[in-house]
């Protein structure tokens, strides 16, 4: 578990400082509706600009650019069904990487809980996450949905917003 925690963290601090600057420039964090509707804007985009226009566009936020997938804390990401990260609002770098084994502070396997959620048809799935804005381990609530049979995309929620 131990190692679990140290690489989110790892991650968290060597690729999410983008996160941490997005959130503190607009200084007040998504909600639970929010998130919900930045996945339902993924998938009009998805519809209307195809797969490779919507990933670019969903890492593009991960940069000092921001992307339209960028609004304070609240970012996409995109995977496929094995865990493979397709694209990342907050960390672009993780793009390509295969996160199936990944586990929360708690012991969760966060990416099979979220694939499990969508295959189920979709929804909130909770876990521990380093927040951008505490840089700490902090409760978060995913929504997310399936796009088509090789993507899914989701968007999460910190803290207080958990408990709403």
């Amino acid at each position: 578990m131990k190692k679990s925690i140290v690489g989110l963290l790892v991650i968290f601090f060597v690729f999410g400082f983008q996160s941490l600057v997005f959130a503190a420039e607009e200084g007040s964090q998504g909600t639970k509706e929010e998130a919900k509707a930045m996945v339902l804007k993924g998938e009009e985009w998805f519809k209307k600009y195809g797969k490779e226009k919507t990933l670019a566009e969903i890492s593009l936020s991960g940069t000092h650019q921001k992307g339209a997938f960028h609004d304070r804390d609240l970012y996409l990401f995109a995977y496929d069904f094995k865990g493979v990260v397709l694209a990342h609002g907050s960390i672009p770098k993780l793009v390509g990487k295969n996160l199936w084994d990944m586990q929360d502070a708690d012991g969760r396997y966060l990416i099979q809980g979220l694939i499990d959620t969508v295959k189920k048809g979709g929804g909130w799935y909770y876990y521990k996450w380093p927040n951008p804005v505490t840089k700490k381990t902090d409760d978060k609530m995913a929504y997310v949905a399936k796009i088509d049979d090789g993507l899914w995309i989701g968007c999460g929620v910190y803290g207080k917003e958990v408990s709403k």
